[in-house]
């Protein structure tokens, strides 16, 4: 590198440290964590946000800044986690905007690129707050800008940059009250300035700091003996309790129908929680939202495509988790345990009242102190177990026999089950009164699988193909086919009887969009009948399917 340039290789060194510092202090900033919420989790956020840009970075072989950007930005995007998480990607996707074309950066270049971040970031945020990494962002951009125009060594532009930083990051708790109160700075600025830490320790070349330092009040570390920041809180205080975060794959279909246009939509979700992060670019819209029913907020989202990479958080768990007074607080008479694999089908669950959602399905069994584990943290009087698949059911009884609560395995055997099952739960009954219902509504679905052959095989008298489609009912191989969508429409004309109400169809990972082909189908064939679809994300099952 000389200067007045940062050549790519360089840059890529940038990303790949600032990354890496962030990784290594992901806890301290966890530790700081009050706003928007005291949940403790803006560290490892952004840690996670960083990890998945950084692999972009690895995964691509220009050296042009601006490719290199670029694959940075949409890898931040795809990866983005939390109110900070998806700040951070916006910094960086406008970052990225201005250095498209460009084969090395400039301290001019830098500046420019830095500030249209910031500008980029702050459209994305409904409503902005000062005091918070918008702030840090914005004022050591502004620093660059007014450095630029006598600096032409990035390197030297850069150190600016970083001390600008740390400078608005100590005056965070005069612009946000909570701050203030509770002693701390802001988390996410405090992630960003080790993030550009770790960028210019890869431009001079020397060695990255133990530890951030300007976490670390000093009542907070004396007076309080460590005491967490989430420690002063209350998670009363939490008015919305479920952090949510989803992205849309937009579908022409949909679209037609219902055009997407980002800011109103911005304006719909605005009335249903705080928080809120819209980032849309031609295929799909991100969203991050602090909301009381997760639920509404996906299902509406629905009309403009298809729900991938969705996360559910309770925050008001994550706090009392932090905290420790989860053995004070007062024990819940009912929880569930289910266990689910897809972050589409974990959602539905959770959307249908389970407390907890253990991951594990055909091909990930969980164990039985998996399970136990499970039973503890939901901390109730009774916990119901939904093992939703036969070869679990032995590892959950093991572990309500294990347990010191009383604990009741409802023997569901599929998805369908586990869900029916769920929707028979009723908190106002008695314990033995509702482990009796939701096994009774086992009977009451019908469940159905399409998956494909990874050999040539027959079973049961039918011939199977290496790479064709099954069709199973109720755990019984009746047809194969040739593409997913015929097993579908083979299998429900197996299932589907004149006195059946509802069809949901849950898409697994490798579905193709054919919701027009199925809904088509089903309108025709059992016109009687309403259809439901939903994105599981789930392995090795192309369609789940229940009919009752």
């Amino acid at each position: 590198m000389s200067v007045g340039n940062v050549d790519g290789k360089t840059f890529a060194g940038m990303l790949l440290t600032g990354a890496h510092h962030l990784a290594n202090n992901a806890k301290t900033i966890d530790a700081l964590n009050v706003f928007p919420v005291p949940d403790g989790d803006t560290g490892t956020n952004m840690n996670l946000t960083m990890t998945s840009g950084a692999k972009a970075v690895q995964d691509t072989d220009s050296e042009e800044v601006g490719v290199l950007a670029a694959a940075f930005a949409k890898g931040l995007l795809m990866g983005a986690r939390g109110n900070s998480g998806v700040i951070l990607s916006q910094l960086f996707r406008g970052f990225a905007k201005a250095l498209e074309g460009n084969e090395d950066l400039t301290a001019g270049k830098l500046a420019s690129a830095l500030d249209a971040g910031v500008n980029t970031a702050y459209k994305a945020v409904m409503k902005p707050v000062e005091g918070t990494i918008l702030t840090v962002a914005k004022d050591s951009a502004a620093a660059a800008v007014e450095k630029s125009k006598t600096e032409a060594d990035p390197v030297e532009l850069f150190k600016y940059v970083v001390e600008s930083a740390k400078q608005s990051l100590s005056r965070t708790p005069e612009l946000l009250p909570v701050l203030k109160e509770v002693g701390v700075v802001d988390s996410g600025g405090q992630g960003l300035v080790t993030v550009y830490e770790g960028f210019l320790a890869a431009m001079t070349g020397e060695e990255l700091p133990a530890e951030v330092q300007h976490g670390k009040m000093e009542n907070l570390v004396s007076a309080e003996h460590h005491k967490q920041a989430q420690d002063f809180l209350d998670t009363a205080d939490i008015t919305y309790g479920y952090c949510t975060e989803f992205m849309v794959k937009f579908e022409a279909d949909k679209l037609k129908e219902n055009p997407f246009d980002e800011q109103a939509y911005r304006q719909e979700l605005d009335g249903r929680g705080d928080s809120l992060l819209v980032v849309a670019d031609e295929d799909v819209v991100k969203v991050h939202i602090h909301t009381e029913y997760p639920g509404e907020v996906m299902t509406y989202s629905q009309n403009y495509g298809s729900l991938i990479n969705m996360k559910i958080e309770n925050m008001r768990e994550q706090h009392q988790a932090i905290v420790g007074k989860k053995e004070k607080q007062q024990r819940n008479q009912h929880a569930i345990v289910t266990v689910a694999m897809g972050d589409g089908v974990k959602a539905l669950f959770e959307s249908l009242g389970a407390t907890i959602v253990i991951s594990g399905g055909q091909t990930m069994n969980p164990s039985t102190q998996d399970i136990a584990d499970a039973i503890k943290a939901a901390n109730a009087d009774a916990v119901y177990i939904l093992p939703n698949n036969k070869n679990i059911i032995m590892a959950a009884q093991q572990a309500a026999e294990m347990a010191e609560v009383q604990a009741f395995v409802v023997p569901t055997k599929t998805i369908p089950q586990g869900m029916r099952s769920l929707l028979a739960f009723d908190s106002s009954h008695a314990a033995k009164a509702n482990q009796e219902a939701m096994t009774d509504a086992i009977s009451q679905v019908k469940s159905g699988q399409i998956t494909h052959a990874v050999r040539d095989t027959t079973i049961e008298g039918v011939e199977i193909k290496e790479g064709q489609y099954l069709a199973i009912l109720e755990g019984k191989i009746i047809t194969t086919a040739s593409e997913a969508e015929e097993a579908l429409e083979l299998l429900l004309e197996q299932m589907v009887t004149d006195e059946d109400e509802l069809i949901t169809v849950i898409r697994g990972e490798d579905a193709e969009s054919a919701d027009d082909r199925l809904e088509s189908f089903v309108e025709d064939k059992f016109p009687e009948a309403e259809l439901e679809i939903h994105e599981g994300n789930q392995p090795v099952y192309t369609y789940l399917i229940a009919v009752e």
